[in-house]
């Protein structure tokens, strides 16, 4: 009987788990030989990454000073033109010279005008617009980050971040107003596509990469092309990711020129929107890059950059130890790395030895590190040097140095290995992450020192132009009765914005004398006070005023602003001073003067007028460094305390008043306002 005895077991229905889909590891050009089961390093993926960034690249846009006086007077005044009517302009903003892009200008006029359109001002546009350029930095640079975490390495994707981050570089360059830093964006996204190796099977690649490269060059800055040189010769003659056979060889390659060449023709038509937007604010047939090109390559010896100055052959070298510190020789030394690793790691750039129908990792991470080499090259051989024609490398340097920092982290891990006999000792143990943590954070601590002076010892003239239009203006508002009073019940810190267009009744004119080229731009003056310079030592030539026009640029009128299409008497590319630029120093209300108490100069031209009390008064003064007569270290980086600053000597940076023009004009504004003509 119980032989005959059945058992049922009833089972509760199982949920199917979904597969989670495995995560491909070490697929990049670098292997890692410790730990290669181990969980994988901590990256951000690309959101978080972006959220990070972000964080620095806005306090960058708030905080930052202008590093160059081109940013304002090409960029900004031609912005401030369209959007509001009046600036300054350089000759390069003519018709008859046409080297900057009204069409790169032109990107930016929708955050300028977001903040006018919520009416918040001026001051908020200028702020929107640097902000804009912090967010598009933000996604270039995450975006490189990950292709470098799945093409060449994670830890190397790691080293990038960090380096990125925290470089006072990219604070400076990533919300520049300036065609360098667009470049720098172009070439940011176009070398993250270009990591991946070439392939007769990706088109993608190879059009995405010309198209931003192109970009880069044509909206931007036309000299950047070269640093897709490494990536032309990429794709004309390395295999890449294919494996080609003797006989097929003549085909394939026919077959890379015939992609390469389309993706360029496509990539050109790129400069049809260009050339016809700058046609039309010149008033003529404009290709401003190649406009570019011939001035600074062809412009012949009595004109052309040399004369604004040259710079020894090392300059680049010590403005990028100001900015990237110990990054700059890790770059520097990435190749001769790279070689190092090929004769005592060699299987760290793969674990089997390619065949001569494919490449080698050897020839692909030396040509993705090839183009700071290049781009060095070809800048260190002009005389002309500036610190912004660099932008468009510097992430480059970050992902040099990312590179250098792991090979010698290998080299580590080898003579580690070979003192122990042990790889599992070396697997087990601390000290290669904790070098490379302690380069890291020895650059990162560097490079916000470095940010810390840029802040406190350059940031006056923002502050100064701040006290204009948050306590002087208002203050003449109040003082005539045009200023509104606070409703009852209401505190002075909640007071709503204040309205200063009736600022125009004063007709105050601002002038800038010796600081001419420390103006921060027309956004940070508010409309109804008029800018002009005075005569100083400086020997060349200022900017003039645009043609006012006082239309809005409307879209369906296309371009109404005739003063691009206007080349002002005296302006000239020789550097030749226009003396009916200068308005005498007796019809200004306000200046924008430096003082050096400590070690006072001046000339019939340059007299010290914050100490003129007879005449001037000294609205706001602000700390500014003198570097001449400042310790070399302590006025490069920032640290607290007397200890450090105590070396440095500081003069004032001032907003100085004509007491005697500023009174008489309050006198007469608060008349009509009391007779009710206001």
């Amino acid at each position: 009987m119980a032989s005959n005895v059945q058992n049922l077991r009833l089972r509760r229905k199982e949920d199917k788990k979904p597969s989670v889909p495995s995560v491909v590891r070490h697929s990049g050009i670098l292997q890692d030989q410790l730990r290669r089961s181990a969980r994988k390093p901590w990256n951000p993926d690309f959101l978080t990454a972006v959220r990070i960034l972000l964080l620095v690249r806005v306090a960058a846009a708030m905080y930052t000073n202008i590093q160059d006086c081109d940013e304002v007077f090409n960029f900004w005044e031609p912005l401030h033109y369209i959007d509001h009517g009046h600036g300054f302009q350089t000759w390069e903003v003519t018709p008859m010279y046409a080297i900057r892009s009204w069409a790169y200008v032109l990107l930016h006029l929708i955050p300028a005008r977001l903040p006018l359109a919520l009416n918040l001002g001026k001051r908020p546009a200028f702020f929107a617009v640097r902000i804009t350029l912090a967010v598009v930095s933000t996604l270039c640079e995450a975006k490189l980050c990950r292709t470098v975490v799945e093409k060449i390495n994670e830890r190397v994707g790691r080293y990038l971040f960090f380096m990125l981050l925290f470089s006072a570089g990219m604070w400076n360059a990533a919300p520049a107003l300036l065609p360098s830093s667009f470049s720098m964006y172009a070439t940011t996204i176009a070398f993250a596509y270009s990591l991946e190796p070439s392939s007769i099977k990706n088109k993608r690649r190879t059009l995405f990469a010309t198209m931003l490269f192109a970009i880069g060059a044509i909206v931007g800055w036309p000299f950047a092309l070269a640093l897709s040189l490494p990536f032309v010769f990429e794709e004309l003659l390395v295999f890449g990711g294919d494996r080609v056979n003797p006989s097929s060889r003549r085909s394939w390659m026919i077959s890379r020129w015939k992609r390469l060449f389309i993706a360029g023709l496509v990539s050109a038509l790129i400069f049809v929107p260009v050339i016809a937007i700058d046609s039309v604010a010149y008033g003529g047939w404009t290709i401003v890059p190649w406009n570019i090109v011939r001035y600074n390559v062809f412009g012949g010896s009595e004109r052309g950059p040399d004369l604004y100055g040259t710079a020894p052959w090392y300059f680049y070298i010590l403005n990028l130890l100001l900015n990237f510190n110990v990054l700059v020789p890790l770059a520097f030394i990435s190749l001769p790395c790279l070689a190092v690793t090929y004769k005592i790691d060699h299987k760290r750039l793969g674990m089997f030895k390619p065949g001569p129908d494919q490449s080698s990792p050897f020839t692909l991470l030396a040509l993705r590190l090839a183009p700071l080499y290049v781009w060095t090259a070809v800048l260190t051989a002009q005389a002309h040097k500036e610190e912004r024609f660099m932008f468009p490398a510097y992430p480059l340097i970050c992902f040099n140095a990312a590179v250098a920092l792991y090979l010698i982290r290998g080299w580590m891990e080898v003579a580690y290995i070979s003192a122990t006999k042990s790889s599992y000792r070396a697997s087990r143990s601390i000290i290669f992450g904790a070098i490379t943590c302690i380069v890291i954070a020895v650059t990162g601590l560097i490079s916000l020192s470095r940010v810390l002076a840029l802040w406190h010892y350059y940031h006056a003239p923002l502050s100064t132009f701040s006290h204009l239009e948050a306590v002087e203006l208002p203050r003449l508002l109040n003082a005539t009765g045009l200023l509104p009073p606070l409703l009852p019940g209401v505190e002075e810190i909640d007071r709503p914005s204040i309205d200063l267009a009736p600022i125009r009744a004063f007709d105050l004119r601002l002038c800038l004398g010796k600081e001419w080229y420390r103006f921060p731009g027309h956004y940070l003056v508010p409309n109804g006070v008029k800018v002009d310079f005075v005569k100083s030592e400086f020997g060349g030539l200022l900017p003039a005023h645009f043609a006012e026009g006082h239309a809005k640029l409307i879209f369906n009128g296309w371009w109404n602003r005739s003063g691009s299409k206007i080349t002002p008497t005296s302006l000239n590319d020789l550097n030749k001073e226009a003396p009916e630029f200068y308005v005498p120093i007796e019809s200004c209300d306000y200046l924008v003067d430096l003082d050096f108490p400590k070690h006072p100069v001046s000339s019939l031209l340059e007299p010290r007028y914050a100490v003129d009390n007879e005449t001037w008064e000294r609205v706001s003064c602000l700390p500014f460094l003198d570097a001449s007569h400042s310790s070399l270290l302590t006025r490069t980086l920032w640290l607290p305390g007397s200890w450090w600053q105590d070396k440095n000597e500081f003069g004032d940076y001032c907003l100085l008043k004509n007491m005697g023009k500023v009174y008489n004009k309050e006198v007469e504004v608060a008349s009509r306002v009391q007779e009710g003509k206001l």
